[in-house]
């Protein structure tokens, strides 16, 4: 269960519309319209609502599919997974475990040695460039 809890009017005036649309509704941007899709420095990238830590630049690779993606979570057990049916298909929507933020999802195709690719959306992450 969330831990960090605001208001819709709290949200709306924190992020931009684009953040709300995504976080706070379950959106996606479009696909190669990121600022982390073609991201390659060192650090950790964070929740956009309240900077929780999500993922290390360790983990991210290019997909191809059009939105960062990542092969681990930087701290076992630090997203939460919803199971989502939406758009037809039966997928695994990932979010943020302290504000409750949706991120994206997570498919069974990515390298090793997970075997996973959290597809995230730009909007919901932030970055901490490694000093």
């Amino acid at each position: 269960m969330a831990s960090i809890k605001k208001t819709d009017a709290q949200w709306r005036e924190q992020l931009s519309d684009e953040q709300y649309r995504v976080t706070r509704q379950a959106g996606t941007e479009p696909p190669f319209s990121g600022i982390y899709v073609d991201h390659h420095e060192t650090g950790t990238y964070r929740c956009i609502c309240c900077q929780h830590t999500l993922f290390s630049s360790d983990s991210k690779f290019d997909s191809g599919c059009g939105w960062p993606s990542f092969s681990d979570q930087l701290i076992a057990n630090s997203i939460t997974e919803v199971f989502d049916d939406s758009h037809g298909m039966r997928r695994v929507e990932v979010r943020c475990p302290e504000c409750d933020a949706h991120l994206g999802h997570v498919f069974n195709d990515g390298p090793g040695p997970t075997g996973l690719r959290y597809c995230i959306n730009s909007v919901s992450i932030d970055f901490d460039k490694e000093a």
